[in-house]
């Protein structure tokens, strides 16, 4: 008790912190309250550590002699947005837990002129009336895909949805059963039919569906043809089905609107890559699909948002639904997404200067430069071989994500950081603490960072963090 009784004595009081350099500096830039709570709390965390023996004397002296910096670590969390950027290094390019796909500093330009001034959303300038706020991308999409007329919702899951309540409310929609998905979240195809008040009809089997599946199910209730993109799975071995190309007799015979929901959605070869090859919203409209929709924040590589592209005669059916007013997008949307659109008009282009279409496009040789260069950073800041620590840049694989494209595997250049006797997913949660949050993989007790998804611009970042990291397994820092 008496040991205990002169550690208390060595911690110091409130108004001793507040004159202390670097809390004096945190007052600068963030609330006092903050900063006060955060002495506050550090105090009593530490005297509640002592009363329950949880570190040597010598550990709680550094504790005591680390307090402003333990004080500033808290008040800086204490401070900062609960919604944060983070450094992904997974691997994964779409990353559906951590934002998708990233939005390019030109398109944020467009997306900040807008945002900080007046501006035409349902303005017309020509006529000098209201306008309508689809009217900004239309002629867009129509150019670069082909069809007759586009309009944009707040997301995929919203178009399916629209498309169905407008075209086939109260009546069955044929679909086959292997196409019948689950999205993220639970969101099932199903379910969104069912909430649109069409009915569903599915046919054929899960591996299976024929032509004369959906010519038999045809009737008098029949309103419309549909087809799913699997772009979140794969059944592979003994399966057939039934391509919109083949679809489109049928729909001809009959006259029936031919609907795709192409999920991800993508304006781009993605074989001119090495990867699989993708079905582009432009393919389906050349095969005669009447209404196609995908998402913009996949593939695309824009912001989140369902699109709408078809025959005109059934757009104008969804204009008037009621639901077209919930669904709306709002101007950060409509500004991000032409911007992004803009730069398809030249596919070279969009390339260039699309992250997510970057980072799949990357070339081996540029990821080994981008590992070398952290490679050496990370030795610069950390004496590996006194930290028990063998890194290694190696050779892996990385995932387009975002339900897309599920069977494909790039191959990429990782850091891969292994430990004789710490604990690697210590390591892998220090850096989800630090100040700016770096996401990595764990494998078989190693830690990989993958460079496909981490920019040239962030590597000096994920340096520092992994020298945080490393401080806070010696417990320099908590």
């Amino acid at each position: 008790m008496t040991k205990d009784k002169n550690l208390f004595k060595l911690i110091p009081k409130v108004d001793e912190l507040l004159e202390n350099e670097t809390i004096k500096s945190l007052m600068g830039g963030m609330p006092r309250k903050i900063v006060v709570d955060s002495i506050r709390e550090e105090i009593d965390l530490l005297r509640q550590n002592i009363r329950d023996n949880l570190h040597k004397e010598e550990e709680v002296i550094h504790r005591i002699n680390n307090l402003p910096n333990l004080i500033k670590i808290r008040a800086r969390k204490k401070d900062s947005f609960k919604l944060r950027r983070v450094i992904n290094g997974t691997g994964v390019v779409i990353h559906t837990n951590i934002g998708r796909s990233l939005i390019s500093q030109e398109v944020m330009d467009n997306v900040k002129e807008i945002a900080v001034n007046y501006s035409n959303l349902e303005y017309d300038l020509e006529r000098g009336e209201r306008g309508e706020r689809y009217s900004h991308l239309k002629e867009l999409i129509v150019e670069i895909t082909g069809g007759e007329d586009a309009m944009v919702v707040n997301n995929n899951a919203a178009a399916v949805l629209l498309v169905l309540s407008s075209l086939a409310k109260g009546k069955e929609v044929i679909v086959s059963r292997g196409e019948l998905i689950e999205i993220g979240g639970s969101f099932r195809i199903p379910d969104v039919m069912e909430q649109s008040g069409a009915i569903l009809r599915a046919v054929g089997t899960t591996n299976k569906t024929h032509l004369w599946d959906f010519e038999n199910a045809i009737n008098e209730e029949t309103a419309a043809l549909m087809k799913v993109h699997t772009s979140n799975y794969r059944i592979l071995g003994f399966t057939s089905s039934v391509t919109a190309e083949e679809l489109y007799p049928l729909k001809k015979k009959y006259n029936l609107p031919l609907i795709e929901d192409l999920g991800s959605g993508v304006l781009v070869d993605l074989s001119r890559f090495g990867l699989e090859y993708e079905p582009t919203v432009q393919d389906s409209i050349k095969k005669g699909v009447d209404i196609v929709t995908f998402s913009g924040d996949k593939l695309l590589g824009g912001p989140q948002a369902g699109i709408i592209v078809g025959k005109k005669e059934y757009i104008d059916i969804m204009k008037k639904n009621p639901l077209t007013r919930a669904f709306r997008v709002d101007k950060f949307t409509l500004s991000a997404l032409e911007a992004t659109l803009k730069l398809y008009i030249d596919e070279d282009e969009a390339v260039k200067k699309i992250p997510t279409l970057r980072m799949l496009s990357m070339g081996i040789d540029e990821l080994e430069n981008r590992a070398k260069s952290l490679y050496n950073k990370i030795i610069e800041n950390i004496d590996i071989d006194s930290e028990g620590c063998k890194l290694e840049i190696v050779d892996s694989y990385s995932e387009v994500g975002g339900g897309s494209l599920p069977l494909e595997k790039i191959p990429t250049k990782c850091i891969k950081i292994s430990f004789e006797d710490k604990d690697i997913i210590a390591l892998e949660r220090a850096l989800r603490e630090y100040e700016i949050p770096i996401i990595t993989r764990v494998y078989k007790e190693s830690l990989f960072i993958d460079l496909r998804t981490i920019r040239d611009e962030e590597l000096n970042i994920v340096a520092d963090g992994l020298s945080f990291g490393f401080n806070r397994l010696k417990g320099c820092i908590r």
